[in-house]
This record gives C-alpha cells, sequence and structure tokens, in this order.
C-alpha cells in the first residue's frame, strides 16, 4: 500500500533535529533550552512511518530522556485523515542517547514496544499552498494517556503542531488526582525550529 501525500509531508515536516533556543532565551523562567531528535525507523507495515523520539536539555544533552515512538498512520475518516499511535521500548535505557547516535535503532523490533493504547492523536492537515501543510494533532475524546514507567503510573496529554520549519508541542504531565498540568507545555506550547533534516 502506498502512502498518501500528506502521511509523507507530516513524516518529512515531523523527522529531523529540533531545539527551542529563541524562546527558552525570551522567556527563561518557563521553558528551559532543549534539543530534540525525532528520527525515521523501520518498523511496521509499510501502511506508516514510525519515528523514535527524544529530548534532551541543552546542558546535559548526555542524559537524553522521554524516549517514544510515534507511528503515523491513515486516520479512519475525511476530518481526521491522518492519526499518530504512540509506544513506549519496553527498555527504554537500551534506546538512550539514539537521538545522537541513531546506530542503537538498529535492534529496535515491534517486541521491543508496549502499545499505549490511549495515546492516540489525531492529525488534521491545513492547506497553505499545494503540498505545504500545517497539521495539528489532538488527544481522541474521552481517552487518556497513560503508561507505566520505573513502577509509577504517568498520565501525559499529548498534542502538536507541525509546519515545515516549526514543531510545536503540547505535551504536558497531568495530576492524575487534579487533572492540572503538572510539568511540560504548561503556560504553551513548546516552540521547536528544526535544525536539521533526518
Amino acid at each position: 500500500m502506498s502512502l498518501s501525500s500528506q502521511l509523507t509531508v507530516l513524516g518529512q515536516y515531523l523527522a529531523g533535529e529540533f531545539d527551542n533556543q529563541e524562546q527558552a532565551i525570551n522567556d527563561p523562567v518557563w521553558y528551559v533550552h532543549l534539543r530534540l531528535w525525532q528520527r525515521p525507523v523501520n518498523l511496521f507495515s509499510a501502511d506508516s512511518i514510525t519515528l523514535f523520539a527524544e529530548q534532551a536539555n541543552i546542558i546535559n544533552l548526555e542524559n537524553p530522556y522521554r524516549q517514544r515512538i510515534m507511528r503515523l498512520q491513515s486516520g479512519g475518516d475525511n476530518d481526521a485523515p491522518l492519526q499518530v499511535q504512540y509506544y513506549m521500548p519496553k527498555d527504554p535505557n537500551s534506546l538512550k542517547g539514539a537521538g545522537r547516535n541513531p546506530n542503537l535503532l538498529d535492534t529496535l523490533t515491534p517486541d521491543s514496544l508496549d502499545l499505549l493504547p490511549g495515546c492516540v492523536l489525531t492529525v488534521t492537515p491545513e492547506t497553505i499552498a499545494p503540498n505545504c501543510y500545517k497539521f495539528v494533532a489532538t488527544p481522541l475524546p474521552n481517552t487518556s494517556c497513560c503508561f507505566t514507567y520505573l513502577g509509577n503510573t504517568i498520565q501525559v496529554s499529548l498534542g502538536f503542531a507541525a509546519s515545515t520549519t516549526e514543531f510545536l508541542s503540547y505535551d504536558k504531565g497531568i495530576d492524575s488526582t487534579t487533572g492540572k498540568a503538572t510539568w511540560g507545555a504548561v503556560l504553551g506550547p513548546y516552540r521547536y525550529t528544526k535544525r536539521q533534516h533526518y
């Protein structure tokens, strides 16, 4: 099965190395200067695009965190023709640093991942020009994204917007008791600029 043109463009927009230098300089109290890697990996079937993502504080690039897998697929309806399914590596430490050292991803297989059933985004493309889009990804209604990490259950709210040169991350941690955001894009998205294409 061939990939739709919109799915291909979404994959191109998301794949790369990013940072939020300008945002961190302008508002250092609320936004840490981060580097974000989103590397294509060959997993799953030919009808999807898969990316490995991780990030690191710019002053501690040797200690990246939030390793995750994003599988981009065609969606089920015309209003949201694309979707992103998230997976968690069963052993995140085995992939630590793969953003900078992609050879670590050579051993990655579907069996080494846990599917995160509630961690799905619908992606809506807005056409800016022919084959040029702004993609907005939002959670499915009435779902919560939870996973277990180091023995703790973690709830997150996921979301992003992507264009040719910019990636906005709306990801934030949620206190399951209060429903309030505790980390991440609490006051608005992290605004990443693409520094390198993959």
